[in-house]
């Protein structure tokens, strides 16, 4: 009952992660502000050891209120880029109180079958992520920023949630201090490395094609965007929890594989969606949207497994913050790309980075 209310909690906590730049359109600046905020804070988060010295929960309520605050100040705002542009990074840094806090509440519970229960969880994220399109679909009132509104009061309720019906698990893990001084201590192990430029490779797709793929819908359904980007993400949410469940039976390496091969390759023929019937087009969009989360938290788990013992918290810190910083550089890159060669090749360059990943995680056969 409890891996529930801890989805739920994410769901809704998660939800203002895309708000700013779906609310404010094709202003790319404000997802890369919101990422940059995450890497800062996870840095902050991990810098003053905050999940191991107070309790998780709790701070997990806390981040969810001040970025609720946070995402609704942006109503205000619209008009001050500036001040936008510092909301959403104060968003990304509350978001560093609630994914990863998230998880690790999450591990407390169930530590015996983190792949699924991360299965579960990113997917909440993933939907989280998606949710904006939802609330803009359904706005009655033609005002964009309820969009603001909706996901603030959202992240309000999945911090209570996690405070009145969760409450911090049985098995709370003890993370080690952090210290940025280990990180070629850590890529010296086999398995962690080959996980860890398998989510490299991950993250230079991912966060990308969710900011853009709303310009791909333009072309093929221009009256439904905003339907089938949130369908994009349903089928994310989808492909995590299947990710999770199929690992039991095959193991995240290659749950992972099969998901990194598959969404490269989709981002190899995205250039041909438009010429397809739309539905096929459709339907191998959703496929994509499925891949390209399949691999997601499987590869968190082997980051998680493969992280020397001493120094796991350090270890997943810098991998989730290089991450990130990755996902900057292929949104604003990409926003270059787009203005030079159209959406309908948009998608090639960020192929490199599911093969990367293939490539690093196929070649060490002993990462299970």
């Amino acid at each position: 009952m409890h891996l529930i209310f801890i989805v739920l909690s994410q769901f809704f906590s998660g939800s203002i992660w895309f708000a700013g730049n779906v609310t404010y359109a094709n202003q790319e600046f404000l997802l890369s502000a919101v990422q940059f905020g995450f890497i800062f804070g996870t840095l902050f988060f991990a810098f003053l050891n905050i999940s191991d010295r107070f309790s998780p929960v709790k701070v997990f309520f806390t981040c969810s209120l001040l970025g609720a605050f946070f995402n609704y100040s942006g109503i205000y705002l619209g008009e001050h880029e500036w001040l936008l542009l510092i909301s959403r990074m104060l968003c990304g840094i509350t978001l560093s109180g609630i994914y990863p806090v998230g998880m690790k509440i999450a591990v407390s519970w169930y530590p015996e079958t983190i792949g699924k229960v991360l299965g579960w969880l990113v997917g909440a994220l993933v939907l989280a992520t998606g949710l904006p399109y939802l609330i803009k679909i359904i706005d009655w009132q033609g005002n964009a920023q309820i969009i603001l509104q909706s996901t603030s009061i959202l992240c309000i309720a999945g911090g209570f949630i996690q405070l009145l019906l969760v409450g911090d698990g049985p098995h709370l893990p003890k993370g080690s201090k952090f210290d940025a001084g280990v990180i070629k201590e850590v890529f010296r192990h086999r398995g962690f490395r080959a996980a860890t430029f398998g989510y490299f490779g991950h993250m230079w797709e991912l966060y990308a094609v969710w900011a853009f793929i709303p310009l791909l819908f333009y072309t093929l359904v221009p009256e439904q965007v905003e339907i089938w980007s949130f369908a994009f993400f349903v089928a994310g949410f989808l492909g995590c929890s299947m990710g999770g469940i199929w690992s039991l039976k095959i193991g995240s390496r290659q749950v992972a594989l099969w998901a990194l091969f598959a969404s490269g390759l989709f981002c190899l023929v995205s250039p041909f969606l438009n010429q397809l019937p739309i539905y096929l087009a459709l339907f191998l969009t959703m496929v994509w949207g499925i891949a390209i989360t399949g691999d997601s938290p499987q590869l968190s788990s082997l980051n998680a497994k493969f992280a020397p013992r001493a120094y796991v918290g350090s270890a997943l810190t810098i991998v989730n913050c290089i991450g990130f910083l990755i996902t900057i550089v292929t949104i604003e890159l990409l926003a270059f790309w787009i203005e030079y060669f159209g959406i309908r090749f948009a998608f090639l360059p960020l192929a490199l980075g599911p093969l990367f990943g293939w490539v690093s995680l196929k070649n060490k056969s002993d990462v299970k």
